[in-house]
């Protein structure tokens, strides 16, 4: 699994500028403010789920972005979600819970995890994820952003949660 200096050699390498704020560990959205006070930008909660057919995504949000779980499949076109198993969270994306990130995504090198972009998120700039820890915030800009995830040949399901609806 790639580390911290993985993930910033990468960026590098896809001349992708980030600065990073060591913090004490957050383990949820409500945590931290302080934090998110002295960082600029769009902050996230990233959610790893499991749909029952066994399929895998990462949903990377504006922090106070309300997400109905119980009619998210039916915009995504998955099966019915749940949370997945933290075990599975960490062979695949290479994170602990508390520490889900869309940085995490460097990890997937199958592609088994499909990646969900709020629509509010894909339009702030810049954007702040952990950096594989959660005792770190890296701030990236919305285009670092799009070059890291081009970089991974993914191309995120952008979905308007406020809508309920794909952004085409």
């Amino acid at each position: 699994m790639k580390t911290r200096a993985d993930l910033f050699a990468f960026l590098d390498a896809y001349g992708v500028a980030h600065s990073t704020l060591d913090h004490p560990p957050v383990f949820r959205v409500e945590e931290g403010l302080e934090i998110k006070a002295a960082l600029p930008g769009g902050h996230t909660k990233n959610l790893f789920l499991k749909d029952a057919k066994g399929q895998l995504w990462l949903i990377s949000a504006l922090g106070e972005t309300m997400i109905d779980l119980k009619r998210l499949h039916t915009v995504i076109g998955s099966a019915r979600l749940s949370f997945g198993a933290a075990g599975l969270m960490e062979e695949t994306l290479g994170v602990t819970p508390g520490s889900v990130t869309a940085f995490g995504l460097i990890n997937d090198t199958g592609r088994r995890v499909r990646f969900v972009l709020d629509a509010a998120l894909a339009k702030a700039d810049p954007v702040n994820f952990h950096p594989l820890n959660n005792d770190a915030t890296t701030t990236v800009s919305q285009d670092g952003f799009r070059r890291f995830l081009a970089a991974l040949g993914i191309e995120p399901l952008v979905v308007d949660f406020a809508a309920m609806s794909v952004v085409q």
